[in-house]
């Protein structure tokens, strides 16, 4: 059923520019006996008036040069590409990406942790190891690992889904599973790759043989996935395209009728289960909406109709060129996602000459229950991304039980965790001080896959290159809005 102009008048009357947010998932103890440990020299923290009653005062430099954190907080290295290693023996692969945690047995922690890497495994020291079983094409060096973290503070790891392109943000389900989005969709023979690519899987972390034959989602379409979120209580899953040349969509999946959600049901439906579409967003005033760049000012609010996608598997032409110049909203740079507070938060990275108007972050909230897009953060274009305290380029994103979001930042120049009260305002958490360029020309890698423990104790975070997965705990406290 569309959403008439009424109805849509009605739900702008009510809705308000911000939200309570709260979430949780995951969990660590800090204990000590990973790879490694810092933890800034000032231990005393700042008052809140000093900082505006946000964040948690100035970042600290590493003396170790891997994480600047305000004082009083610390950081554990949990995995190091080609420095720890799994299980098996073979090292930590490379490019860690999204991720999430889960309550494990014993009292420990399973992170899944995507790893963001395609074209030939050739190209790759440390790809996803092929472990027998779990590997759904052999020439692809992606993939997922899970890592489980002990009460007693050891770290365990191993391969969780393996021949798989491009893993990015991915995203956690209601039921406790993974599920792990290809952002590449190369066709058999292209790159080397021996099947088709663009899929979604999913990744059980708690149990192993569920995971062995890996089979591709393919009710969610075929195109560069991000991220997904599940709708716990209507059933549909959302998902993001982060492409170009025309701007990528966000999706919604609404599942068969009587589909029973739980661990492996997906595996049961066929390739055109349920029914996938893009958006057509329209504004207050009734007037269509060709891309999310138009909105400039925080609150902005959308309401959403949902056309339906001809051809999800993309057999002849990719899903975003199927639709014409009016038939649907687009958006560049379509990244992570988390369902909190009933909806789900959706991440544009940026905006450039590509769309109708520039910028340099947006997180929008859908709410399935208003049919409604509400501009919730807007980073306008930053004139100097080699200055720290500047922020551009969010991407990964989680919702904080201390309220507001955390964002991960893919920007340029200096790369920072963030994070942004419910009414807008953004603050820093950490920043990269790991160069992995020169010191004429210092470069850092993006953060990804930050997520909270279930306790709200411990931020899971990733520096993407070469990739470290860190864990970071401190005096965490309530942000104003």
């Amino acid at each position: 059923m569309s959403l008439t102009r009424r109805d849509f008048a009605r739900t702008t009357a009510t809705a308000g520019a911000g939200v309570a947010l709260a979430g949780s998932v995951g969990a660590l103890s800090s204990a000590p006996g990973a790879l490694a440990s810092a933890e800034t020299e000032t231990t005393g923290e700042e008052s809140a008036a000093e900082h505006g009653g946000v964040g948690y005062g100035p970042l600290l430099p590493d003396p170790d040069g891997i994480l600047a954190l305000p004082a009083g907080f610390s950081y554990r290295i949990l995995t190091y590409a080609g420095r720890t290693k799994l299980e098996s023996g073979e090292f930590t692969p490379a490019d860690h990406d999204g991720t999430a945690a889960f309550a494990g047995p014993r009292g420990t922690t399973l992170l899944v942790n995507n790893h963001e890497m395609d074209g030939p495994r050739s190209d790759y020291d440390h790809p996803v190891p092929l472990t027998e079983g779990l590997v759904y094409d052999p020439a692809a060096p992606g993939g997922c690992t899970v890592v489980e973290v002990r009460r007693d503070g050891r770290v365990a790891e191993w391969v969780g889904i393996a021949g798989t392109a491009n893993n990015c943000a991915g995203g956690s389900t209601p039921w406790g599973t993974w599920l792990t989005c290809e952002e590449n969709s190369d066709r058999a023979g292209e790159n080397g790759m021996t099947k088709d690519h663009g899929y979604v899987f999913e990744v059980d972390p708690c149990d192993r043989r569920a995971n062995r034959g890996p089979k591709p989602l393919k009710f969610f379409g075929r195109y560069d996935h991000e991220a997904v979120v599940i709708d716990p209580r209507r059933g549909h899953a959302y998902l993001t395209e982060d492409a170009d040349e025309p701007n990528g969509l966000f999706y919604r999946w609404t599942p068969p009728k009587g589909f029973t959600y739980g661990p492996g049901r997906f595996r049961t439906l066929a390739d055109d289960a349920g029914v996938l579409q893009a958006p057509k967003c329209f504004n207050s005033g009734g007037h269509f909406v060709d891309d999310l760049s138009r909105a400039t000012r925080i609150g902005t609010v959308y309401g959403v109709d949902w056309v339906d996608v001809p051809d999800r598997d993309a057999r002849t032409v990719s899903v975003r060129e199927q639709f014409g110049e009016g038939e649907v909203t687009r958006a560049r740079k379509l990244e992570g996602m988390w369902w909190g507070d009933g909806g789900a938060y959706i991440v544009s990275s940026y905006a450039r000459e590509e769309s109708p108007v520039q910028h340099d972050g947006q997180v929008w909230f859908y709410d399935p229950k208003r049919r409604t897009l509400t501009l919730k953060v807007l980073l306008g274009v930053n004139p100097d991304p080699s200055r720290d305290g500047t922020l551009d380029g969010p991407d990964n994103i989680t919702v904080s039980p201390y309220g507001g979001l955390i964002i991960a930042e893919d920007g340029e120049g200096v790369q920072h965790l963030f994070g942004a009260t419910d009414s807008g305002r953004t603050y820093p958490i950490a920043r990269n001080d790991l160069n992995i360029g020169t010191e004429e020309e210092p470069e850092f890698s993006e953060f990804t896959g930050v997520t909270f423990s279930p306790d709200g104790k411990t931020l899971y975070a990733n520096i993407q290159e070469p990739g470290i997965m860190l864990a970071i705990n401190g005096p965490w406290k309530r942000q104003r809005r």
